[in-house]
């Protein structure tokens, strides 16, 4: 899920509480808010399907081992003798996401990966093939609510 400043500061808050709080005090009122929030909180699913069949399955294969290749889905049709609606209509099939979707899910996780390995911000964008750190830290701001140097902070 994402988690909005007044959400990390109620949990901040309410992980000090005795397990025995006081529930008709303030301290209960403070953890009402925080599940409101909680309730309310936009999810941020970091699940990638994997296609399992077909010429999607090879695509899907490809682009983990190189998450920078920028082929289109006309490309892939070329390259698999197939048609690019056919690829469209089996990708949003077998993994509810569009082609392009699926390849920012895939380079998310892949910058997600690298990001807890310590690699410096402007490597992972270049090798994710973002044509700049800013083109990456804007779309990783967009997906997940914070810029990639605040993300494990």
């Amino acid at each position: 899920m994402s988690v909005s400043p007044l959400l990390r500061e109620l949990i901040a808050e309410a992980v000090t509480y005795p397990a025995l709080f006081d529930v008709e005090g303030a301290q209960g009122r403070l953890v009402r808010v925080l599940l409101d929030q909680l309730k309310a909180a936009p999810s941020s699913s970091l699940h990638l399907p994997v296609p399992e069949t077909g010429p999607i399955q090879h695509i899907a294969e490809h682009l983990k081992t190189d998450p920078a290749d920028d082929s289109t889905l006309e490309d892939w049709a070329d390259r698999l003798g197939t048609t690019t609606r056919t690829l469209a209509r089996n990708f949003k099939k077998q993994t509810d996401m569009t082609f392009g979707q699926w390849r920012q899910q895939a380079r998310l996780l892949e910058a997600l990966s690298r990001l807890a390995a310590n690699q410096p911000v402007a490597h992972i964008a270049q090798d994710l093939g973002y044509s700049s750190q800013s083109a990456f830290s804007a779309m990783f701001k967009k997906a997940l609510g914070v810029t990639p140097g605040q993300f494990f902070k």
